[in-house]
Order: structure tokens, then C-alpha cells, then sequence
């Protein structure tokens, strides 16, 4: 299983945990049951079938839209990080 990382600001919507074991071919499979385990955690990452434009993805640390975006293969010891945008003035 790979390892997905949960920023501070979406832990609540996780268990509270910082990182969690998912199972998944692609970083969409791992994501899609990463929801299905914490529902509002979805919430908080897609807009219906499509992943947030301010949520960014990484795989051990490379940006998945400069790969193969949701269809990105995982393997078993890889880590997927979650990073919201932030935005301020």
C-alpha cells in the first residue's frame, strides 16, 4: 500500500491522522479510496469527479499534472502528498 500524507488543515476530515496506508494501481484509485474511507475528506478534494484546481498532488515529489495526472501509477512504498493552495493579501 502506498502511503498518502495529510496536510494539517484536512486531518480532521481524515481521523485526525497525518498519514494514511491506501491501496490503489494510480494516484486516482488511491484517492477515490481514500474518499470512500473519509467521506468529507472528498468533499474537501473533488468537485464531483474532477480534483479541486487548488488542491495539488504530489507523488514522492513530483507534481502528478507533470506525469500522468489522476492515471499516474503507484507503486506499494510510494508517497502520495496532498497540498492545498493557500491563498492571502
Amino acid at each position: 500500500m502506498a502511503t498518502v500524507r495529510i496536510p494539517t488543515p484536512l486531518r480532521p476530515h481524515a481521523g485526525g491522522q497525518d498519514r494514511v496506508e491506501t491501496a490503489g494501481a494510480t494516484v486516482g484509485e488511491i484517492l477515490a479510496n481514500l474518499g470512500t474511507a473519509f467521506p468529507t475528506l472528498r468533499e474537501r478534494l473533488f468537485d464531483g469527479e474532477e480534483l479541486r484546481r487548488f488542491v495539488n498532488v504530489y507523488l514522492n515529489n513530483e507534481d502528478i499534472r507533470y506525469l500522468d495526472d489522476l492515471a499516474t501509477p503507484v507503486a506499494e512504498n510510494d508517497e502520495v502528498s496532498i497540498i492545498p493552495a493557500v491563498a492571502g493579501g
